[in-house]
């Protein structure tokens, strides 16, 4: 069985105190967040974590913030319990909605039903938001598709919704590839193949679409494998990260040829639209 090493963070102010600390977890490791009334709870595997993981996260040493925090081993955890207590539906300009099936269907024109097994922080609402919005406006007509980090799922089924055909959805996770499997089906997904792996399965690959909403480190560290596998006339679609990270993704990506044709914002997160 899986261990974790949990932290509850009480942190003041809660925002943006949350928002930025569940940033900075993120690139240290940290995969499930569970916000509440005080700040956020956050669980890295064990075999993931090391007595200094928190020695490079910023926000902790700043005197903008009041951060305390207490530490625990725990066993696997039972993320739908607790998603379900602080979950509440997205809907995305007032035409997807992404809920679980415990929340009324508001019809809209694209309904997304997911019940994830990990629970993820406003951050993750954020982006996918963001990337929701930059594919609403896309013809994914017939495109052979990759969701890179593909988490519940949700990117995947809505290419899928979109017309995207064949698409890959890739996680590293064991909970997030079977997640992703059980949401696919529940959604009544036909074209879309999940695997269980990182950028290493993406050799001798190729794809018109990209979506990769990951945290920046690892973009930039396998961005010469989503270069590798982007077809010619090909988009490829980031978010995962904040504005001042901007500059590094763009710096890295323009080294290949791409030029940034989108860019949106949601409460300092960004989504960033490149074509090839």
């Amino acid at each position: 069985m899986i261990k974790y090493r949990g932290y509850i963070f009480t942190v003041s102010p809660k925002e943006p105190g949350t928002e930025i600390l569940i940033a900075e977890l993120g690139e240290a490791g940290f995969e499930s967040f569970v916000e509440n009334e005080e700040g956020v709870s956050a669980y890295i595997q064990e075999v993931d974590w090391n007595d200094a993981i928190l020695e490079d996260i910023q926000i902790l040493n700043s005197d903008e913030f009041q951060i305390s925090f207490v530490e625990e081993v725990i066993e696997q955890v039972n993320w739908n319990s607790e998603w379900e207590k602080n979950f509440n539906p997205i809907q995305v300009d007032d035409l997807v909605s992404i809920r679980a099936p415990f929340h009324e269907n508001p019809n809209l024109q694209y309904d997304i039903v997911i019940e994830p097994k990990m629970s993820f922080g406003t951050g993750h609402h954020e982006t996918t938001h963001m990337m929701v919005q930059q594919l609403m406006e896309m013809d994914l007509t017939g495109k052979k598709t990759l969701d890179m980090g593909c988490g519940t799922g949700i990117l995947a089924i809505f290419a899928e919704m979109k017309g995207a055909n064949p698409i890959d959805a890739i996680d590293i996770d064991n909970w997030c590839y079977e997640n992703s499997i059980e949401n696919v089906e529940r959604n009544n997904c036909k074209n879309i193949s999940v695997f269980e792996g990182d950028a290493a399965l993406l050799k001798n690959k190729h794809y018109d679409v990209i979506i990769a909403n990951i945290n920046r480190n690892i973009l930039l560290n396998d961005m010469a494998h989503y270069m590798n596998c982007l077809n010619a006339g090909g988009t490829i679609l980031f978010s995962g990260f904040y504005q001042e990270d901007i500059p590094y993704i763009d710096a890295e990506v323009t080294k290949y040829g791409l030029k940034l044709d989108k860019t949106i914002e949601r409460n300092n997160w960004v989504s960033l639209k490149y074509n090839r």
